[in-house]
């Protein structure tokens, strides 16, 4: 049974015909997201306008060729509170792309709004308990813009996705250590999903005993693994032509699933902060963070921070209160 508990979980995707979306739609599909004895109501929702509208008939076409036994049923929309309609899960993908000559804070402003309607949208049409996943970015602001908009549903219904972050760390250190994913646990990534995130490996388990900080240079964390996974996106966009899609959508999964479900062991999550670890309240920062009772969130505490990855921490800190004022007005 699905930490949800339901024979029937409601699930809607924005941005469903872009790269991400449409990749994350056979996973939701697949059956292991909720477990294969849940059925999906899956609501695919984009922006309205004749050419995307073709293209999420055409999306829509392919869910249901492939037949999938998870599917209860599927409909296609362009407004985000028809959309949201008693939505259990939703995960916001759809976000404008940051354009040629585009500063950081016009992309904040142009999604801001976005963020703004959709989580008007959600606080008046989704469930009361339900999951918001936001992937879409600046994606920590603007899950804090969409949770801003919502001020009838918990705070922590809101969440940015971190985990593509986390899963890039855990990638990064399997091939150093040269073991599978599986044998590394109790690695976090803190602060913004931005170059200036920080991975911390100081507590990182090897085989749920040995410690990973023992088997590795400090040149190598700081000089290799810190700024490769901060500059991962960069580099994909570089030898792919195109930004990373399949394993976001992965990740994103990934996020959800251990939301529902619960965690085996530590993950990160983007959630607002309640003052943990000295971090400003409502800020949407990436902590450690483990899930339970179908959806409890709780960030791992009484962690030893060393001084850089406290001045890390501070710069992360730094930038996302930076983005909060750039979006005031959007919230005022």
């Amino acid at each position: 049974m699905s930490g949800i508990d339901k024979k029937i979980v409601t699930v809607s995707v924005t941005g469903a015909t872009g790269h991400i979306g449409y990749a994350i739609l056979f996973r939701i599909l697949s059956g292991n997201l909720f477990g294969k004895d849940i059925k999906i109501n899956l609501q695919i929702i984009d922006i309205n306008n004749e050419k995307i509208k073709a293209a999420l008939s055409g999306v829509a076409m392919e869910i249901e060729d492939s037949a999938f036994p998870a599917l209860n049923n599927l409909s296609i929309h362009t407004d985000p509170t028809s959309g949201f309609n008693r939505a259990d899960v939703a995960f916001l993908i759809g976000a404008r792309p940051r354009g040629p000559g585009m500063e950081r804070k016009d992309l904040l402003l142009a999604n801001g709004k976005i963020f703004v309607e959709q989580g008007k949208a959600l606080n008046e049409s989704a469930s009361r308990d339900v999951k918001v996943l936001v992937v879409g970015n600046p994606a920590n602001t603007n899950a804090y813009i969409a949770m801003k908009s919502a001020p009838d549903l918990k705070k922590r219904n809101f969440s940015a996705m971190m985990r593509l972050d986390h899963n890039r760390a855990v990638a990064q250190l399997s091939k150093k250590l040269r073991c599978s994913v599986d044998k590394i646990s109790q690695i976090c990534v803190w602060g913004n999903h931005s170059p200036t995130m920080v991975v911390d490996v100081n507590n990182a388990l090897l085989n749920d005993s040995e410690r990973v900080i023992d088997q590795l240079d400090p040149d190598w964390i700081s000089e290799n693994l810190m700024p490769n996974v901060a500059k991962r996106g960069a580099a994909i966009i570089k030898q792919r032509g195109l930004s990373s899609a399949a394993s976001a959508a992965s990740a994103a999964v990934d996020h959800m699933h251990d939301w529902v479900n619960g965690t085996q062991s530590w993950t990160t999550m983007g959630i607002p902060s309640y003052g943990e670890y000295g971090i400003p309240e409502d800020l949407v920062f990436g902590f450690p963070t483990t899930c339970h009772n179908g959806g409890d969130i709780s960030v791992v505490n009484n962690l030893v921070l060393d001084k850089l990855i406290k001045e890390k921490i501070k710069l992360s800190v730094d930038e996302l209160i930076q983005e909060k004022e750039n979006v005031a007005d959007l919230i005022s």
